[in-house]
């Protein structure tokens, strides 16, 4: 009778999921409500989760609940640590949670709200937490070894080197993008910089109270880390309007470069126990709890999407980036459906907290399945704008019109009517001097976010209270890209200093500690500096590269999980991972030809520089010459080096199934776990 029920209940699930789909996908006329969204949504990670991943799980890694994990064989309670699943699973989704969901599904929707949709919840599904379980589980069965070390030993040694350089290459360009949205959503917000500050010695001593005071008691802990993070919000609106506080938390860029750059090198370097997990336990509350309330909300009001399925920028004239559906919007979305980093994560300090093989499915699995969610959310908070006021506060002054009057007479003759009065009340509204010309996609999600908030929380007087409190939102979740990406950094850094020195190899020992968390700072922290100090400079002008080099990324760390499946005997369940990896050498390898040589010149970067050369001659116009020239020649070289990689995994493959090469992987041996299940 149970699972009858069961086979009925689920059958429900399949019927509502695929009806939502359909709504979504085929509805034109007038406006749709965003409760579709949020069922489709629901329904598909409900038999994503169930079924997908329950077949990963039992016909291709064979989860084993017996086999010790290296948190607990190699436990040295500084980066190897038996950890509750819960708050493995919170710092696991703090750390892959970047801005990548917030932004880049915003930015995609002037295209419509169908094409990010569709990708987000078919891409997570069937590729994103793909990535992330299969990555996570090969790791925990080799020591925790990084990316680049399980490329080597897997795909071999050319592979693995070249897979190396591109890794590093692109976490470089990753990290310091990610350090500059920070300071710009930091610099004169004493709001954000308060609460964010306060996170710190919360996090320490909750480290203290778990490692210490009350070992094991993750309840407790987080009940009163719930309730100190929840006056550090109120302390940041407090501190915003006491004139001390806020001329004290009030700074420059430059100083929050270097604050975050020493932030940066503690997060690597001191015990993942006492800053990091739980500070990224910490953002979780944070993150998962207000985009709960953010789908309360949107359950309550199901709010109108007022912008169109499609928009007539799917030609790729769009204002916000030019480019096609295929392949732009797939790279734009990035983190919402599939992540590159997320892979770096998998193979850096998660795997080495997991207590047992069985948890990598919700944590790997989950984890993303609920950063895809927050996609979602990012859409409808996009989306539920009316598409003049979305265009007007993401589009560049170069193409709309510096003045309120000319940016609103564009977007109006584009069909998507909005007025300089209806601007200047909202930006009124949120406590901002103008919306214009707000590109980046954070502070529409903001306006989004803080719309649906206002509408049921409070009313319009506290819309400016919402959007303030969406901007220091955002900037948490980003912050916790930053300390987990360079630890997991440095763990590189180490097992590719370990074959020249083995004790540089070794996590534990210090001297190697703080050698490699110095370096790999200092790498995107001078990328980073540089970028604060000019406009043009630094990280500035490797910027255009994010979505790419993230995607390509994802197409190296599939390489290795397909060549490990093959390897493993698991040929007829390879499609899993290789399925996934073609579309992304299609998407990514697309993009960069015409990232390089598209003769458009607001999409190719050749292009763009023979404009500018035609144009009179300047200091700026020079610098923006070569930082096209720059970013065509290192999206060259970073397709060329992904490229060999494919080329080596899919020699590996034919060898394999030829029967030319041995097909044993690197798997440690097997040994039995003692752990008792109430500390799994």
């Amino acid at each position: 009778m149970k699972k009858t029920v069961s086979i009925f209940a689920w059958f429900a699930v399949g019927v509502l999921g695929a009806v939502a789909v359909a709504v979504v996908a085929i509805h034109r006329g007038e406006p749709i409500n965003a409760l579709w969204l949020v069922v489709a949504a629901t329904c598909c990670y409900a038999l994503g989760y169930r079924f997908y991943s329950s077949f990963i799980a039992a016909r291709i890694l064979a989860l084993d609940s017996l086999r010790a994990t290296p948190a607990e064989r190699l436990e040295n309670g500084r980066d190897f640590l038996v950890t509750n699943k819960w708050v493995v699973f919170g710092h696991h989704f703090a750390a892959i949670a970047g801005p990548g969901p917030l932004v880049g599904p915003v930015l995609a929707a002037q295209f419509g709200y169908l094409p990010g949709t569709l990708w987000v919840l078919a891409g997570a599904v069937f590729a994103g937490c793909v990535q992330d379980f299969v990555i996570l589980l090969f790791s925990v069965r080799r020591d925790g070894k990084s990316l680049t070390e399980m490329a080597k030993e897997e795909i071999g040694v050319i592979g693995g080197v070249v897979a190396y350089a591109a890794v590093v290459a692109i976490l470089i360009i990753l990290l310091a993008v990610v350090a500059l949205v920070i300071v710009n959503a930091l610099k004169d917000s004493p709001w954000g910089t308060f609460t964010i500050a306060m996170t710190i010695p919360i996090a320490l001593l909750m480290g203290l109270y778990l490692r210490r005071i009350r070992p094991g008691k993750v309840l407790e802990v987080s009940a009163l880390g719930f309730i100190l993070v929840l006056l550090a919000i109120w302390g940041g609106q407090w501190a915003s309007l006491n004139p001390t506080l806020a001329g004290i938390f009030t700074l420059r860029a430059q100083t929050l470069a270097i604050l975050i750059i020493i932030y940066a090198f503690a997060a690597s370097a001191v015990p993942v126990w006492l800053l990091l997990a739980p500070r990224d336990y910490l953002s979780t509350f944070v993150k998962l709890g207000t985009i709960g309330l953010l789908g309360i909300g949107i359950v309550a009001l199901h709010p109108t999407l007022h912008m169109p399925a499609l928009t007539r920028f799917v030609d790729g004239s769009g204002p916000i980036f030019a480019g096609k559906i295929f392949p732009f919007a797939f790279i734009t979305i990035a983190c919402g459906a599939i992540s590159g980093f997320h892979s770096l994560i998998s193979s850096g300090t998660t795997p080495k907290l997991i207590a047992r093989e069985t948890q990598t499915r919700m944590v790997g699995y989950g984890a993303m399945m609920c950063e895809s969610a927050v996609a979602v959310m990012a859409i409808i908070a996009a989306c539920s704008l009316q598409p003049g006021v979305y265009f007007a506060i993401n589009s560049p002054a170069g193409l709309v019109g510096q003045s309120a009057a000319a940016a609103t007479s564009t977007i109006s003759g584009w069909g998507f009517s909005v007025t300089a009065a209806d601007m200047q009340h909202l930006a009124r509204a949120v406590g901002e001097q103008t919306l214009f010309n707000r590109t980046g996609g954070a502070p529409a999600f903001a306006v989004g976010m803080a719309s649906i908030f206002s509408q049921s929380l409070g009313g319009e007087t506290l819309m400016a209270l919402w959007y303030h409190f969406a901007v220091m939102f955002e900037a948490l979740f980003i912050l916790t890209v930053l300390d987990a990406g360079t630890r997991v950094a440095r763990f590189m850094i180490q097992d590719a200093l370990g074959h020249i020195y083995k004790p540089l190899g070794r996590t534990s020992w210090y001297p190697s500690i703080l050698a490699t968390s110095a370096l790999i700072v200092a790498a995107w922290g001078y990328f980073l500096w540089q970028g604060v100090k000019d406009p043009l400079g630094g990280i500035n002008s490797l910027w255009p590269l994010f979505g790419i080099a993230n995607q390509l990324l994802a197409t190296v760390a599939l390489c290795v999980a397909t060549t490990i499946i093959i390897k493993m005997h698991r040929t007829r369940y390879a499609a899993v991972t290789l399925l996934p990896l073609l579309w992304l050498v299609a998407v990514t390898f697309t993009a960069s030809w015409q990232k390089i040589l598209d003769p458009n010149p607001r999409i190719g970067f050749l292009a763009q520089a023979r404009v500018l050369a035609a144009s009179p001659a300047t200091t700026a116009t020079a610098r923006l010459i070569f930082n096209n020239r720059l970013d065509a020649a290192v999206t060259a070289v970073l397709v060329v080096m992904v490229a060999l990689v494919l080329i080596e995994s899919v020699r590996q493959w034919i060898a394999v199934l030829t029967g030319r090469e041995d097909s044993r992987v690197k798997e440690s041996p097997f040994v039995m776990t003692r752990l008792a299940e109430d500390r799994a």
